[in-house]
């Protein structure tokens, strides 16, 4: 047969590989090595700051070339960058005196601790302390004076923060068959402050006293269902029979325990009644807060559902309650990821954060009314994290992403704003994702940003004003070039509306040759909790090492995950079979269309516990894109999964959309070739979820390949039989060869 022949003939039935050398036993070395190789090859990526003696000097250890390091010293008023001493002059130094060999660029000690003058360093090397004149270079033996780190009464520092011992000391709060007593401290005597606990609806032993010791906020839990899913340890280490654990497991739809809070008059022994109108279905209630005066104490109550949250403000002599906060959404308030509150006490006040105007903001409450003073953080863009709230300047430092228009949306920036709204201030500055270190005194900040394609930049600024006061560091990565290594390509489409920027990242092989033809594969995690694209550089990442065998790897985040506008999130909501396909799906159509290597006719798809729900999604409602899909520790049924998270996304009480959207519902319908992994001994996901899906194929007459590890946990696909599993998988379906890897 014609070589032109043979390549129709692959083409047509699907395989290309043979001929371009795809999938080889080369590719399978090359992969296995690639973690090792670039290892330990970029230096000056990492400032750990040691803040000391006036709290403007820190010094940090570079780690350099063949083992090197180096300790480098900063004056962050002046800006003043240097070595921390002379590296020679010390080794020369502590060689003589030790009789060892001691090489400038190897001191043998991690640490150092600077005098009150920075005149002198202290430091732990071949067992013993010394200390180093730096103007003499003398170096002499040094005692450290050891603290004494024996903590003080364990039982009172215990008992005080459970908060046991009323404010003024007389009252001693406990529980005793299920119910609140108090004892007189002083007197010794002893009085019961409820009598209707039971084993099934107890008094818990957690106390909120009133500021003036007069009144007692305890919490009373009703008990839920006690539903436990069963794994059999077929193979335990320590016996030849196997073992059957029982695991305390929710799943959705399940009775809940309903913790509410009951009031107590201390003084007058008696409850003090509350209406419960206002948090009737209890998911959790917490943050229980006296009001300074005692006139009144309030709470955080998120409604199962995931609704509703509301802070309930409790009067503490009627116990009549009203909304201070109602957070309330046609989808879901996201409880779990995007909360953040603050009392203010001395301005009563309420630091409060919401998605109410589409975009995840910071506002400011009167404790008082409820009502709203102002939006703190407004714009296109959403606040992570509340870094720091400093009430007495009214100022607000903060995490956010998306605040530059022309940066990838999902980079972190360090952000300042004043209460009321002003003042809002950017204080990182370059194009990438960041993480900050604060001064002691909060008044300057190390900086270090970086991309997928670009290492770390340090930076010390200051918090005023974000102003630059010295670069730190630049990364050096010349010698992870030399071993081949090259950076992930970030990548942007236009999402299922054709409006929408759709952020990935490819992975090509390093021997990458455009003239080839490459099958597609995407690594999906489509959880709406949170966005999973890497933003940060790093030297290795675990698709790179697929796509040496002869793929283009991609991963992308569509919508229904998180850190987008309140709209690009809820496209989950009830719709986590959705797993952002429409998206992914135009974003590889996208890329292909500029890289015309990029063989869509043969994409796969893999992932891991809600990732591998949705891979095995993706033939089951895609299976005219996807062609191979392997899926790890599945929770195909979002019926079958932890209460917590499916109810968050699918709503409560549960609907058909759960059996619509179930992989086991859907297994019919499978297309292509499906590889299903699963760790028997799995406590994150119930490994039965699997199983249900095993047994829908079977019935449905489909044929799918299934590997169970029966010592195996959450993401056994992870481990190293799993992976080469999995790349197996691939490499035969995708490329059409027969595995190199053993």
């Amino acid at each position: 047969m014609k070589l032109r022949h043979f390549a129709l003939l692959a083409l047509f039935i699907g395989y290309s590989a043979p001929m371009f050398g795809q999938g080889t036993s080369a590719d399978y070395e090359r992969a296995s090595q690639l973690r090792a190789l670039t290892a330990g090859k970029v230096f000056r990526d990492k400032v750990e700051p040691h803040w000391f003696g006036d709290k403007f000097h820190f010094w940090y250890r570079n780690e350099l070339a063949d083992d090197a390091r180096e300790f480098v010293l900063v004056n962050a008023k002046s800006g003043d960058r240097s070595l921390a001493f002379d590296h020679e002059r010390l080794a020369e130094q502590l060689a003589a005196i030790t009789r060892r060999d001691v090489r400038s660029s190897h001191l043998p000690f991690d640490t150092i601790r600077f005098g009150d003058n920075v005149d002198s360093i202290r430091f732990r090397a071949f067992s013993k302390d010394w200390e180093c004149s730096l103007e003499s270079y003398e170096i002499k033996p040094h005692e450290e004076v050891r603290q004494d780190d024996t903590p003080p009464n364990r039982k009172e520092q215990e008992e005080k923060s459970r908060g046991q011992h009323s404010p003024d000391g007389k009252w001693l709060a406990f529980v005793r068959d299920h119910n609140v007593f108090i004892r007189d401290r002083n007197m010794g005597t002893e009085f019961p402050l409820s009598s209707d606990g039971t084993a099934e609806h107890a008094y818990e032993s957690k106390f909120h006293w009133s500021p003036d010791s007069t009144r007692i906020v305890v919490m009373r839990t009703k008990r839920g269902s006690n539903r436990h899913i069963h794994l059999i340890e077929a193979a335990p280490d320590d016996q030849l029979q196997p073992k059957l654990h029982a695991l305390r497991y929710l799943k959705p739809g399940d009775e809940i325990a309903l913790t509410k809070p009951h009031l107590f008059n201390v003084i007058e022994r008696r409850p003090i009644p509350v209406r419960d109108e206002l948090f009737a279905n209890p998911w959790d209630v917490r943050d229980v807060r006296w009001d300074t005066d005692s006139s009144r104490f309030t709470f955080l109550y998120n409604q199962r559902g995931h609704q509703l949250l509301r802070v309930v403000a409790v009067d503490a002599t009627t116990g009549e309650t009203g909304a201070l906060i109602d957070e309330q959404s046609d989808t879901f308030v996201d409880y779990a990821y995007k909360i953040f509150h603050q009392f203010l006490g001395d301005t009563n006040e309420i630091i409060w954060m919401s998605e109410r105007d589409g975009w995840n903001h910071l506002y400011l409450f009167d404790a008082r009314t409820g009502h709203v003073k102002n939006q703190i953080t407004k714009g296109r863009w959403v606040v992570r994290n509340v870094e720091h709230v400093d009430a007495a300047r009214r100022k607000i430092w903060f995490i956010a992403g998306g605040v530059y228009p022309e940066q990838d949306p999902y980079y972190e920036h360090y952000c300042r704003v004043n209460f009321d709204g002003t003042g809002f201030k950017v204080l990182t500055r370059g194009n990438g994702t960041h993480a900050v270190r604060l001064s002691p005194d909060r008044k300057c900040f190390v900086d270090t940003y970086s991309r997928v394609d670009m290492p770390p930049v340090t930076e010390l600024r200051k918090t005023g004003s974000g102003k630059l006061i010295c670069e730190l560091e630049r990364a050096d990565y010349e010698a992870l070039i030399a071993t081949g290594w090259q950076a992930p390509e970030r990548f942007v489409a236009k999402g299922r509306d054709g409006e929408t920027n759709i952020y990935g990242v490819i992975w090509r092989p390093t021997n990458f040759d455009p003239a080839k033809s490459y099958p597609v594969i995407e690594n999906i995690y489509a959880g709406p909790h949170d966005a999973f694209v890497p933003k940060r550089f790093a030297s290795h990442y675990k698709s790179q090492e697929l796509a040496e065998l002869g793929f283009v790897v991609v991963k992308m985040d569509g919508m229904g995950t998180n850190w987008r506008s309140k709209a690009f999130h809820d496209v989950c909501w009830k719709n986590l079979g959705d797993a952002g396909f429409p998206d992914r799906i135009a974003w590889i159509k996208s890329a292909a269309e500029k890289y015309s290597y990029m063989d869509i006719g043969r994409v796969g798809i893999y992932g891991g516990s809600a990732g591998g729900q949705s891979s095995t999604g993706a033939l089951l409602a895609h299976g005219d894109f996807y062609k191979v899909a392997v899926s790890d520790c599945g929770c195909h049924d979002n019926r079958m999964d932890k209460i917590w998270w499916n109810e968050l996304w699918m709503g409560w009480p549960l609907g058909p959309h759960y059996a619509d959207q179930s992989n086991v519902t859907n297994a019919h319908k499978l297309t292509g070739k499906l590889f299903l992994i699963v760790g028997a001994m799995d406590r994150n996901v119930d490994p039965s979820s699997t199983m249900q899906v095993v047994d829908a194929l079977i019935a449905a007459d489909k044929d799918f390949d299934l590997l169970v590890v029966p010592d195996g946990g959450h993401g056994v696909a992870e481990t190293p039989y799993g992976t080469r599993r999995r790349r197996d998988f691939f490499v035969r379906h995708l490329l059409g060869v027969e595995p190199r890897s053993n």
